[in-house]
């Protein structure tokens, strides 16, 4: 899946857990689909996109399987 950067409302500044949340339903990934792409568990999603997990590893992962480089840390 890709992502189309035109999909984003640049309007305003977002954090990185929104970037990654838009990000995930603008590619059409479920939580489970991206759940396997990057290796993570559902539950650790659900915290990267709500922001209690911001472990550099995990953002990572996501972000490259988004195709978000610009959230790479």
């Amino acid at each position: 899946m890709t992502l189309s950067q035109t999909k984003f409302d640049q309007s305003r500044p977002i954090s990185v857990a929104e970037a990654i949340a838009e990000g995930r339903r603008a590619s059409g990934y479920s939580l489970e689909e991206l759940a396997i792409t990057c290796g993570l568990t559902v539950a650790e999603l659900q915290a990267i996109e709500t922001g209690a997990d911001k472990d550099e590893v995990h953002l990572r992962r996501v972000a490259s399987a988004l195709k978000l480089p610009q959230l790479v840390l």
